[in-house]
Order: C-alpha cells, then sequence, then structure tokens
C-alpha cells in the first residue's frame, strides 16, 4: 500500500515489483527498449518554451460534449497535465498522486487543474471515475495541444505488437482512431493564458513530482 506522501517515482517503483511475472518478458523486453531510446533521444526540438502563448483547442469533456482549452481555464492560472490515456498504468500513478497531494493546494490558491489526453470522452470518464478525480478530464482528438506543443509521438511497430499481445489497440481508445501520442507534460499557465513553465518527459515511465510543480507556482506571485 502507498501513502499518499509517496513520490510518483516511489509508486512506479512499486508498480515495477508487482509487474515480474505478470507481463511476458517480450512485451517487458519491447517496453523497455522503448523507453530507453526515448530517454536517449530525449526532448525534442521545438518544443514550446515558457513565455509563449499557450494554443487554444476545440476538445471534448468526459461526456463528449465540445468545449475548449480556453474555456476550461475559465480566465485563471492553470496547471496542465498532458497523458497518454486511462490504459496506461503510469498515468493512472501520476493522476492519482496529483489528485492526493496537488488538487488540495491548487484549490486554496485559485489555481485551476486540468488532465487532457487523446483518448475518446468514455476514457476520460473512466480516468476520473477510477481515480476519485475532482478536477477537470479532457479529450483531445487528434494530439492537438501536443501537436502545437512540440510533443506528440507514437509507439514503434514492436510496442504496439507487445500492446496488442497484451489486448491493447491504440486505435480503438483514441478518439481520431490513430495511434498518436503525447509526451507526459506539465505546464503551468497564467491568467493570460501564457506557459510560464513546462517539464516534459519523454520517456513516458518517468513523470513531474508534485513538489516540482508546486516550487514553479512560485512564478505566478
Amino acid at each position: 500500500m502507498t501513502s499518499t506522501n509517496t513520490t510518483i517515482a516511489q509508486r512506479v517503483e512499486l508498480m515495477h515489483q508487482s509487474m515480474t511475472g505478470q507481463i511476458p518478458e517480450s512485451a517487458l523486453a519491447a517496453f523497455g527498449a522503448e523507453q530507453a531510446d526515448l530517454t536517449s533521444d530525449g526532448i525534442p526540438e521545438g518544443v514550446a518554451r515558457a513565455g509563449t502563448a499557450m494554443p487554444d483547442a476545440d476538445l471534448l469533456d468526459v461526456h463528449g460534449n465540445p468545449t475548449g482549452l480556453y474555456a476550461a481555464f475559465a480566465g485563471k492560472p492553470a496547471v496542465l497535465v498532458i497523458y497518454r490515456g486511462a490504459w496506461c498504468p503510469y498515468c493512472n500513478l501520476a493522476l492519482r498522486a496529483y489528485e492526493e497531494q496537488l488538487a488540495p493546494a491548487l484549490t486554496e490558491r485559485g489555481i485551476g487543474l486540468i488532465a487532457l489526453s487523446p483518448q475518446k470522452p468514455d476514457g476520460s470518464l473512466t480516468m476520473a471515475e477510477k481515480n476519485d478525480l475532482t478536477f477537470t478530464v479532457l479529450s483531445d482528438p487528434g494530439n492537438q495541444i501536443a501537436r502545437a506543443l512540440g510533443v506528440l509521438t507514437a509507439p514503434t511497430d514492436q510496442v504496439r505488437e507487445a500492446q496488442r499481445s497484451l489486448g491493447l489497440d491504440l486505435s480503438a481508445f483514441n478518439a481520431d482512431n490513430g495511434y498518436g501520442l503525447p509526451m507526459p507534460t506539465v505546464l503551468v499557465i497564467d491568467g493570460d493564458r501564457t506557459i510560464r513553465w513546462i517539464d516534459v518527459h519523454p520517456n513516458y515511465a518517468t513523470r513531474t513530482e508534485t513538489t516540482d510543480i508546486l516550487t514553479a507556482l512560485d512564478i505566478l506571485d
């Protein structure tokens, strides 16, 4: 059992230990190779920088209703969490940690918290319900935001085959029926819709820690 004070990295390590013997070695090897390559490649050139405008996009809420990113900001500062989908165990760990450790602090400061993925609205609803999330969860069909920020990627053929061997076909989960995925990214956006801080994790097995986000919020003062 994890404590609410446990870091995301610690939660991931516990999850990795529990996976031993639960996932075929061939799939683990494919995922491990992908993660190593993503780490080696690093952050892509052209990723959005602090001080630039946050792009808007046509999004969907958990019920499939049209909305926009600016509408979700509601004119106030926000932390935007871009994740892969409810099917991703690392995303579940991260969003659960943000609910426990980040959401209360943001509410006290009048700062919004929004999670965004390319999955269909029912996947967003699953993510919210499964992890008892109190913050806004939205779908971004076609990875509009990830593409605009320069953090769009896609699994290799070997990884897609490993995913299928585990019963996962991304095209059935993504709202555009494609295979594009965002690199996990957290942004701090001010009330003028300007990016004040951005943290990109090419290797999806690592995530932005809550303490780093809370420290970054100081730039809004």
